[in-house]
Formats: C-alpha cells, sequence, structure tokens
C-alpha cells in the first residue's frame, strides 16, 4: 500500500499526471491526479482532484521545465511515507520497432526522438520529461506506454500506403493512435457489455485529438489515423485527412515554408480554422446562430466523423455497437446526437433523454445498433503496463 506509479501525460501546453497505488487489482481511480495547463501562454495553472485551479507562474525561459519541477515537487510533498516505484509515460508513437511498452533507457530516448516529426504535438514533450527524470534518478524505472502498440492487430493491407515497396521498408505505413484509450476501451466494454462488445464495434475517441477505431473481438482492424496524428477525422485544430495535392498547392503556389505548413495544418486548421471562432464545439454551439462560419466548422466536423464511421462499417461488414468516449464523445450530447442523426440508414436510433444524461446507454430500445457513452482512461492503462513490467522484472 505504500508503493506508487506515477503517470505523467504530457502535450504541448499540459501536463497531466495521476498517482496510482500498486496494491493488487490495481485500483482504476487515482490516488491523486491533476495537471497543469497553459504552459507556454500567458498565464499558466495547476489544479489538482476536487481542487479549483490556482495560477501558476512558470519561468518564461524554460515554462515545461518548469511545469515539470512543479508537478514533482508537488508529488514529493504529497508522499508521506510512500514511494514511486516507476513512472509511465503516455508516447504518441513508437514507430515500427517497439510493439509494447517499454523500459526506457538512453538507447530507447533516442530512437523515439527519431519520431518527432510523426508526433510534433506530443511526442518531444514527453521525451523531455523522461529526460529530465533520468537525469534526476537515473535508478527510477521509467515506461514508455504507446499510443500505436495497440493497433499492432491491423491486417496489413491497413498499414499499407499506396507508396513504393522502399517507403513500407523505411517505416512509412499507417500506424493509428489514441491506443491507449482504446485499450481501456478493450477491457471496460468487454466487461459492461460481454459478448456484445466482442462483435463489430466502432469506438469514436472525439477530443481535441480525435479519432475511430473498428474493432472485432476486441481487437483493432481497422482506424483513421494513419502514419501521423494529422490523418482521419477533422479535429480541434488539425485538418484531418486532406487532398495531398492541397499540400503541394500550398507549397508551390502560396511559398509557404515546411514550418509555415506544419503550423497551418497542425495549429491552424480544423474547428479553429474554419470557424475563426474556437477549436471547441462547446463554444462554437452557443455562437452557431446566425454565423454561416461556425455553421460551416460543425458541419464539416459532423460529416466528417459520419463518413468514416460509414468506412469503417463497410471494413467490418456492419457495427452492432458505436462508443462515444473522450472530452467531446463523453460530454457533448448535440455533437452526438448530431452523428447519430445521420446513421439512421444503419438502424441507430438514439434515446434524446439518455443522451442528454450521458447515460451509458443511450441507444433506444429499437435502435439496430447499440449506442453507448463510456469513459476512458488512458492513464489507468500506463499505469497497469508499468505494473506489469515491473512484475515481471523489465530492465
Amino acid at each position: 500500500m505504500n508503493e506508487l506509479i506515477l503517470v505523467l501525460n504530457c502535450g504541448s501546453s499540459s501536463i497531466k499526471f495521476a498517482l496510482f497505488d500498486t496494491a493488487e487489482p490495481l485500483l482504476r481511480k487515482p490516488v491523486w491526479n491533476g495537471k497543469v495547463d497553459g504552459i507556454g501562454g500567458a498565464s499558466a495553472s495547476f489544479g489538482e482532484t476536487d481542487c479549483a485551479p490556482e495560477a501558476l507562474p512558470l519561468d518564461p525561459a524554460q515554462p515545461y521545465h518548469a511545469a515539470l519541477e512543479h508537478i514533482r515537487q508537488r508529488v514529493l510533498a504529497r508522499l508521506g511515507e510512500r514511494r514511486i516505484v516507476a513512472v509511465a509515460h503516455r508516447v504518441v508513437h513508437c514507430g515500427a520497432k517497439y510493439r509494447a511498452s517499454i523500459r526506457v533507457d538512453a538507447a530507447v530516448l533516442a530512437d523515439l526522438r527519431t519520431f518527432i516529426p510523426l508526433a510534433p504535438l506530443h511526442q518531444p514533450f514527453a521525451l523531455e520529461a523522461i529526460e529530465a527524470l533520468l537525469a534526476l534518478h537515473p535508478e527510477l524505472p521509467q515506461f514508455a506506454c504507446f499510443d500505436t502498440a495497440f493497433h499492432h492487430t491491423l491486417p496489413r493491407v491497413e498499414q499499407m500506403l499506396p507508396l513504393s515497396h522502399a517507403a513500407w521498408e523505411r517505416g512509412l505505413r499507417r500506424y493509428g493512435f489514441h491506443g491507449l484509450s482504446y485499450a481501456f476501451m478493450s477491457i471496460a466494454l468487454a466487461e459492461k457489455y460481454g459478448t456484445a462488445a466482442r462483435g463489430r464495434t466502432i469506438v469514436a475517441h472525439l477530443g481535441s485529438g480525435a479519432s475511430l477505431c473498428a474493432m472485432q473481438d476486441l481487437r483493432s482492424v481497422a482506424t483513421t489515423m494513419g502514419f501521423s496524428a494529422l490523418d482521419g477525422l477533422m479535429m480541434g485544430t488539425r485538418c484531418g485527412a486532406l487532398d495531398p495535392g492541397v499540400l503541394l498547392y500550398l507549397l508551390e503556389v502560396d511559398k509557404l515554408t515546411v514550418e509555415q505548413l506544419g503550423q497551418m495544418l497542425y495549429h491552424d486548421s480544423g474547428l479553429l480554422g474554419l470557424s475563426g471562432v474556437s477549436s471547441d464545439p462547446r463554444e462554437l454551439l452557443r455562437q452557431e446562430q446566425g454565423n454561416v462560419q461556425v455553421q460551416d466548422a460543425l458541419a464539416l466536423y459532423v460529416r466528417r466523423i459520419v463518413r468514416e464511421i460509414g468506412a469503417l462499417v463497410a471494413v467490418l461488414g456492419g457495427v452492432d455497437m458505436l462508443v462515444f468516449t473522450a472530452g467531446i464523445g463523453e460530454h457533448n450530447a448535440e455533437i452526438r446526437s448530431r452523428v447519430c442523426a445521420s446513421l439512421g440508414f444503419l438502424g441507430v436510433a438514439l434515446d434524446a433523454e439518455a443522451n442528454l444524461r450521458h447515460d451509458a446507454l443511450i441507444s433506444n430500445g429499437h435502435s439496430a445498433v447499440k449506442v453507448v457513452v463510456e469513459p476512458t482512461n488512458e492513464e489507468w492503462i500506463a499505469a497497469r503496463e508499468a505494473q506489469t513490467l515491473l512484475t515481471a522484472g523489465a530492465t
């Protein structure tokens, strides 16, 4: 009861953390959790379990290091007689080399740096945290838990890109992302729905980043994100799937630099770019009345989700269960309603009141497809992976 696993989920402007007790079985609710938000912005904040966020001044020269150090000091102050036996990090990309979570040493860290161009919003920041802790506590086991690993079950045809075979051999392929979330779904859905979840299931992970995963027997068989976290659905600030001819046009005609193009695709597109207002559907829904740009942004956001669900239904040969998860999927009843309204041809029928209440089951008794809302728990999956590797004596 005195041993804890620290989980860090590092993004470009926020760091989420959670402490899990290692007692068996590993409880899904953390002992303590929170996050630093707004790193690098005008005002950062620190929030923790059941407490309102507080302003957090950060060193403007090294705001990310300062945020990590603040979390470290708060965790140390919280420990008392307990000790941290491992740190688990959500690392977005593991390339073609790794297929499962792994203990990080200098060699693994060097490998993971080579994948930064494939996930620039997350990869460098997770590695920065690992590197900082390796310097401070080299004896403390750290584990990289990969967002791409869950998709190692994708059939070869789903991994391939229509490029030369030489590109495949260099690692240019479709990897898939949000794997920690989908891994949790594979456990939680089986527990709650039994054999019903083992059929043709589509999980919609809708957050600031978004993707869909088609599962058969709770294993990934197709997904919308591919080589990078830019692919697939339209997102908060990311474009999703885009005609590559558009990229050539922007480079050749508009003379964008690679850096400018990256800024556009990752930070200035999606809901924010099209609406010109916000990347948050809640804010857009509030401003939808009379604003054509906002209306267009929401319409395209929903349309892209519906189109990709249709594509995955074709791959699965039908669908038995549709699952909404992550921030938007779990909490935005209007987006769920609009998506499902366009899926009536599949026999999808919502219970409007259950949807507004964010119930676990939101389809009605006449629906041919079970539609559910299931909160995700990526941090618990990472802690579980670290505990498993610790028990196995990972070196």
